[in-house]
């Protein structure tokens, strides 16, 4: 099964090409310079819209290490 939509790609490819003009914008206002970055507003904004997408990742779980 897809994990992501057809919308969700559309919205990523849409920033990728703002990126590669100069005109997406980060959320402070300033222009993107990374594919990243282009890809991660993408993705948002395709949740936004309501497309098929996972959630966002919130920091990662490390384990303990075990001593032996």
């Amino acid at each position: 099964m897809a994990k992501y939509g057809k919308s969700a790609s559309k919205n990523v490819a849409s920033a990728m090409r703002r990126k590669k003009r100069g005109t997406l914008k980060s959320g402070s206002g300033r222009t993107v310079k990374s594919r990243k970055q282009a890809s991660a507003i993408g993705l948002s904004e395709a949740r936004e819209k309501g497309g098929k997408v996972p959630r966002r990742r919130t920091g990662t779980k490390k384990k303990a290490a075990k001593k032996r």
